[in-house]
């Protein structure tokens, strides 16, 4: 006897793969049906990934879009419980597709994190102002221990091409479209500022300092991240890491992307 699990499994492949066998024991009459349901399921995926990617649409044209999004939704099926899932992992779909083209993955990839920034869990920012109260009777060892809590969801990526740019010429069709490759590579930053994602380019090494903080690095840890691996640091560079930090600290802040501070 086939288990519930089994056939639930079988219908899904047969969903998703034309070839695959259908569950056992079907009638013609649901056989049939099953190219009806099959049909539904792909366009209401293809519709999502339409309306999530709007201007990586605009971006490459409405056929390749439609070819990427079939291979998208064909491959890589929603997990969760929401259709809206159906557009996680495009930018690598993109990436792979349009691999003479990376600046669409890189749109991609920002369309994906504001939307998922418009969901994310409300936080209050700790002010500049806030920070320095705080801050005010730190030491050394105080400074060296204190971690930060990142606002949820807050991403970053390094990126080789003008986000900022191509962002606003996408935002209306038969807007000019400016060449998108940066001079060199910067750090894109995304978070959320009240109820309205956005997003901004900053140097390149926000990258690997943001994404240490929101993994729970101290500030004496961010501080040698900036210093890189390699010979004995001299004092002059450790204080140039310092006055990096904490220039980074001020950018992070006056944004909102910090919404604790643990000492």
């Amino acid at each position: 006897m086939t288990s519930l699990a089994d056939r639930q499994a079988a219908f899904l492949r047969a969903i998703l793969d034309d070839g695959a066998p259908l569950p056992d024991g079907w009638s013609n009459r649901q056989t049939a049906g099953m190219a009806i349901y099959r049909g539904n399921y792909r366009s209401a995926l293809m519709g999502a990934l339409a309306e999530t990617y709007e201007r990586t649409a605009r971006y490459v044209g409405e056929g390749p879009f439609t070819q990427a999004r079939m291979h998208h939704a064909i491959g890589h099926p929603p997990s969760g419980w929401t259709i809206d899932e159906a557009g996680a992992g495009f930018d690598a779909t993109c990436a792979q597709l349009f691999a003479k083209n990376p600046e669409v993955a890189e749109l991609a990839w920002l369309e994906w994190s504001m939307l998922e920034l418009a969901t994310a869990p409300n936080s209050e920012a700790v002010t500049p102002e806030a920070f320095g109260e705080i801050a005010a009777g730190f030491g050394d060892e105080d400074w060296g221990n204190l971690r930060l809590t990142m606002q949820p969801r807050a991403v970053s990526r390094i990126v080789d091409h003008n986000l900022t740019a191509l962002w606003q010429s996408l935002a209306e069709d038969g807007l000019a479209r400016p060449d998108p490759k940066l001079p060199a590579p910067q750090t894109c930053l995304a978070w959320r500022e009240g109820e309205r994602p956005t997003f901004v380019l900053v140097e390149a090494d926000h990258h690997s300092a943001f994404t240490a903080m929101q993994s729970g690095a101290t500030y004496g840890e961010l501080i040698a991240v900036l210093l890189g691996e390699g010979a004995e640091p001299t004092p002059e560079a450790i204080q140039n890491a310092a006055m990096r930090a904490g220039a980074m600290l001020g950018k992070w802040l006056q944004e909102g992307l910090i919404v604790g501070v643990n000492p």
